[in-house]
């Protein structure tokens, strides 16, 4: 027991002592967030000054010249490129799930870097959590292919677990892998981080499973992954100043999900958009369900008067995107309806023309895309440098032109038509350098001849 005599003395030291404490911990939780706002503030800041690296030049280097336009072109970006220094950011560069050919997809690192190479719009494809949050993933079951999940705990607790040979372990259903982002919470996903797409199907280890990113990408920039909620990216989005085009993607799950409709799901994403202030003129919502664009048309006509309808009807029975009465509904009849902004693959706005003399162009608008001009409508193209080089095996996003393309350096060929000669609004990259680059340099004539 204390001596009565001492109290004070006491007293004075236990309060000096809490008093020191807590000046400590204020210390602390007022200097943390401060250092890592200030972090945070500097890399946007860095990511805001445009720079395009090496890949626009060696691409340049790579054209062929076998007509006049390719060899005035490649002229024309060679002396854009020996004189600039001051690349600017365009919304004619759409970074395509953020810059997935080096960078995890939709992770906060790819959309930095999609920012640091000029993008002026930037995606996040929007699915659900069991808890019916709004997500950045290309699909609602991808996670298998493009997180960690299979390194955690919450692999049991994905659709189709991994499954293992209990002699050998090793694993025995590979190819049947399914983890979706509605099989976990939103805490749960919050957990994960980010890798390059890939998945072998034939793997007989989870670590040969996940260790299948494409030759033509890399690993190098996948140490870091930050996964993002969608309106994670809205607040990202609107610290770089940049305008925002998020994909509603189909659900892999029947409708109504927990109670939530397909028509609930379309207006959570726009009311992302209404909570975080942000005009919608600055947004350009998507999706490949023409019943979504109709919704937002319809229910939320300022953002809808945007709306992308992303058209992947190629894979319909009797579609043929060179004959229109194959379409339906047809160009006209979507303009009437108020869809402004249709957006297909890059091939099918493009044609060959491999009898071109040395005065014409060996690519040409197709049937399609002089049709949707035709119509009044506004198109956006995906997705440039999506796959791999068109020596080897990346012909699908050029396979109308496949017979006159051949090397990687045709792919600027290929966007000087759709830039000039189609006149599409916007280009998906997943590298928007090359895209940016390409705008800087030519953007005072991309558009004006269009169709």
């Amino acid at each position: 027991m204390t001596d009565n005599k001492n109290f004070p003395d006491v007293l004075s030291a236990v309060l000096s002592t809490a008093l020191f404490v807590c000046l400590c911990l204020l210390s602390t939780i007022a200097f943390t967030p401060a250092w890592a706002a200030s972090n945070d503030e500097a890399v946007i800041a860095a990511a805001k000054h445009v720079t395009l690296g090496p890949r626009p030049l060696y691409l340049v280097q790579d054209m062929d010249e076998d007509t006049q336009r390719s060899r005035t072109l490649k002229a024309d970006l060679l002396n854009c490129a020996a004189q600039r220094n001051d690349w600017q950011r365009t919304e004619f560069s759409i970074a395509h799930r953020g810059a997935p050919l080096q960078f995890p997809e939709h992770t906060r690192e790819a959309y930095i870097a999609g920012a640091q190479m000029g993008a002026g719009i930037m995606e996040c494809d929007v699915t659900f959590t069991a808890d019916k949050e709004l997500v950045c993933r290309h699909s609602q079951c991808d996670l298998h292919a493009t997180t960690n999940i299979l390194e955690t705990d919450l692999a049991k607790k994905c659709s189709v677990p991994p499954e293992f040979d209990p002699q050998s372990g090793e694993l025995v259903n590979a190819g049947a892998i399914q983890c979706c982002t509605s099989d976990i919470t939103l805490a749960e996903f919050k957990t994960l981080k980010g890798k390059m797409e890939g998945a072998d199907s034939e793997a007989r280890s989870i670590q040969a499973y996940m260790d299948a990113t494409p030759g033509w990408r890399t690993d190098l920039y996948a140490q870091r992954g930050t996964l993002m909620t969608h309106a994670e990216s809205i607040e990202l989005f609107k610290a770089l100043g940049v305008k925002m085009t998020p994909e509603l993607k189909a659900p892999s799950v029947a409708m109504p999900f927990d109670g939530m409709s397909q028509a609930d799901y379309a207006q959570k994403l726009i009311d992302d958009y209404k909570a975080a202030n942000v005009p919608p003129s600055d947004v350009y919502p998507q999706s490949f369900e023409l019943e979504d664009v109709r919704y937002w048309i319809e229910n939320t006509p300022a953002f809808g008067k945007q709306a992308v309808y992303l058209d992947d009807r190629y894979d319909e029975e009797g579609f043929d995107y060179a004959k229109p009465d194959t379409w339906t509904p047809g160009m006209q009849a979507l303009a009437d309806e108020g869809v402004n902004i249709i957006a297909p693959p890059l091939w099918m706005l493009l044609a060959s023309n491999p009898e071109a003399g040395d005065s014409g162009s060996r690519i040409v608008p197709s049937v399609y895309a002089e049709r949707a001009r035709k119509a009044g409508l506004d198109i956006i193209a995906w997705s440039f440098e999506r796959s791999g080089p068109l020596s080897e095996d990346g012909e699908w996003y050029h396979r109308s032109i496949d017979d006159v393309v051949d090397n990687d350096g045709d792919k600027l060929l290929a966007l000087d038509v759709l830039a000039r000669d189609v006149g599409v609004i916007g280009l998906f990259s997943d590298w928007p350098a090359t895209v940016t680059f390409y705008d800087n340099c030519m953007g005072s004539a991309a558009g004006k001849k269009a169709l």
